[in-house]
């Protein structure tokens, strides 16, 4: 069994990981779990599977190399004004096409609302767990073996399949989000990922990236629940294309290293 973790490790994980928030979210449903405990205790269940598949794995040298990029913050400070801006910059380019398109004032819907930093730290506390997830093990596995580009959209989609069980029953995510611009924005959002990893070797810089994604929505009025749908699916498209422009001049096939142990 262990022998079969090992040679499978990467695809064991990826079938796991969407298949236990539908576990949780059906425990949910019974009331078994409820609230708070469902909304932020998949993040952690997702955390406990990955340390365990890779425990058995690698033993706890591979538990250290996971979360080894977080150490990396010495980086050159354009990245991580890259990293906090960029969704913000993609949901204005989105609000922009919005007011020409419906003819409205852009100023008008340049609207900034800024969630509570209670909601704030939640959704970076959610980040973390993603990009030590998702990225830090994930996408820097997967490209050992495949080309960095279609590593991200295989986790991007995974990714995104492991969101939908909490989409389905609208608890834990922002509100109505339809599921193929979920899909696209998940998508992009690992590409980008991996492109700014590439670039930085920083776990840091990735994770306020990815924080930025779900705080952008909420800072500018894109989510479906204000933006309406329409809204929301032009971010999710421009950043999917924004992302394969990035993929596309940067190429992180160049960049990416693959092994562990040199990031």
């Amino acid at each position: 069994m262990k022998d079969f973790i090992k040679k499978y490790e990467i695809w064991i994980f990826l079938v796991l990981a969407p298949l236990l928030n539908t576990f949780i979210t059906y425990i949910n449903s019974k009331e078994i779990i409820t609230g708070f405990v469902y909304t932020h205790g998949r993040f952690y269940a997702l955390m406990l599977l990955l340390i365990c598949v890779v425990k058995i794995a690698k033993g706890t040298e591979g538990i250290k190399e996971v979360f080894k990029p977080m150490l990396n913050w010495k980086i050159n400070p354009k990245w991580y004004l890259f990293s906090l801006f960029f969704s913000l910059t993609i949901c204005a380019f989105a609000l922009l096409l919005k007011s020409y398109y419906y003819d409205i004032e852009y100023l008008s819907l340049l609207k900034f609302n800024f969630p509570s930093l209670r909601n704030s730290f939640f959704l970076l506390t959610w980040a973390f767990m993603g990009e030590v997830v998702w990225v830090s093990y994930a996408i820097r596995e997967l490209t050992k073996t495949i080309k960095p580009f279609f590593a991200s959209q295989i986790v991007g989609f995974v990714w995104a399949l492991w969101w939908v069980p909490s989409v389905y029953i609208n608890q834990g995510v922002i509100i109505d989000l339809p599921l193929w611009p979920l899909f696209l924005n998940m998508m992009g959002a690992a590409g980008m990922c991996a492109i700014v990893y590439a670039q930085t070797k920083s776990g840091i810089c990735v994770w306020i990236l990815q924080w930025m994604v779900n705080m952008s929505i909420l800072i500018l009025p894109v989510s479906p629940s204000i933006g309406g749908i329409t809204t929301y699916a032009t971010y999710a498209s421009l950043y999917f294309l924004a992302m394969l422009v990035f993929m596309y001049f940067m190429n992180p096939k160049i960049k990416l290293i693959l092994s562990p142990n040199k990031a």
